[in-house]
């Protein structure tokens, strides 16, 4: 069925699609979504606000070889966890100066987007919580692993990552990391999470605030219920 696999609409319809694989944890106050911005918290909106069930940001950077920075020589996430891909340094020659400053960049970008996002406020207590890990798609999969490994530091009794699309290799990967992987689609051809999305526009991060402040007030809005008359 991969092979007929063309894609979405954009990341809230792939959203939507996963809502529908994740209704068992819907109305759950022992769970909660974390997406990685920017991408994630578009797909994350979705699944949180189908559910009932809160939503926050997760951040995860990755560390991008210079000259070539889509080819990822590991990624940093909020903790100050690193996660390194030894051959893929070795390969693209990066010496131990360049990776330290390469990695004091993109975690003081990592900084500046929690203070923009979260402000002040900590990340939730997620102990005996099963948190459901959102991206917009998996590529190497080094960026959603270093946030796996930041959040096992939290100890969430699961972690379940949904994505829509991911190449397979990277999904067999991650499950020794992980409790769970729920995805859509593991194309045979994988070029890139960009090329299923028919619109794949990258969001601001005042779209991001205005998707966690969203999320947050359908959470708390009166929920309405409809009794049927008899006649």
């Amino acid at each position: 069925m991969y092979r007929e696999f063309v894609g979405f609409a954009d990341r809230a319809e792939a959203g939507r699609l996963l809502a529908r694989r994740l209704q068992r944890y819907a109305d759950r106050d022992d769970v909660m979504v974390l997406a990685l911005p920017r991408g994630g918290v578009a797909v994350g909106f979705e699944i949180a606000t189908a559910l009932h069930v809160p939503l926050d940001v997760f951040l995860s950077r990755k560390l991008g070889a210079p000259g070539h920075e889509e080819f990822a020589l590991g990624a940093v996430s909020s903790g100050g966890i690193r996660v390194l891909n030894p051959e893929a340094i070795q390969a693209m020659g990066v010496s131990k100066r360049q990776l330290d400053a390469i990695t004091a960049r993109e975690q003081y970008e990592l900084e500046r987007r929690e203070q923009i996002f979260r402000g002040p406020r900590p990340l939730p207590d997620l102990t005996r919580h099963t948190v459901i890990l959102v991206d917009d798609g998996i590529a190497t999969g080094s960026s959603i692993q270093a946030a796996v490994v930041g959040l096992r530091e939290l100890h969430p009794a699961r972690v379940v990552v949904a994505v829509p699309v991911a190449p397979s290799a990277a999904i067999l990967y991650l499950r020794s990391f992980v409790d769970e992987i729920v995805c859509l689609a593991s194309p045979t051809s994988f070029r890139g999470v960009g090329e299923f999305f028919q619109d794949f526009s990258q969001l601001t991060d005042q779209e991001v605030r205005g998707l966690l402040i969203r999320a947050d007030e359908l959470l708390h809005q009166p929920q309405e219920f409809y009794v049927e008359e008899k006649t």
